[in-house]
């Protein structure tokens, strides 16, 4: 699973690893829907049941934070399917 909450400005906000509230303030909310967009690999589409499956892991309203996600142009949808198109893209290489 991917870890929530490296930032310490989002620690307030997730609790083991799961999302307890979503913050209020939108540069806030942003730090900590980037970090679950890293769930997602860019260009790979997911069906809808996968996405909720994933997201539902996190936060226990799942609809919601699908939605946060395409409002804020970190995901998109289509027939049914969902695919990242934001966010920071993290290479697995230390540098």
């Amino acid at each position: 699973m991917h870890a929530l909450a490296r930032d310490v400005k989002l620690s307030g906000f997730v609790r083991d690893g799961r999302i307890e509230a979503m913050p209020a303030k939108r540069s806030r909310r942003l730090l900590l829907l980037n970090e679950v967009a890293q769930a997602f690999e860019p260009g790979v589409r997911y069906p809808e049941s996968e996405v909720n499956r994933v997201l539902g892991v996190m936060f226990s309203d799942y609809a919601a934070l699908r939605r946060y996600l395409v409002d804020e142009q970190l995901m998109d949808r289509a027939d049914g399917a969902y695919w990242r198109i934001g966010g920071p893209v993290r290479s697995g290489v230390a540098p």
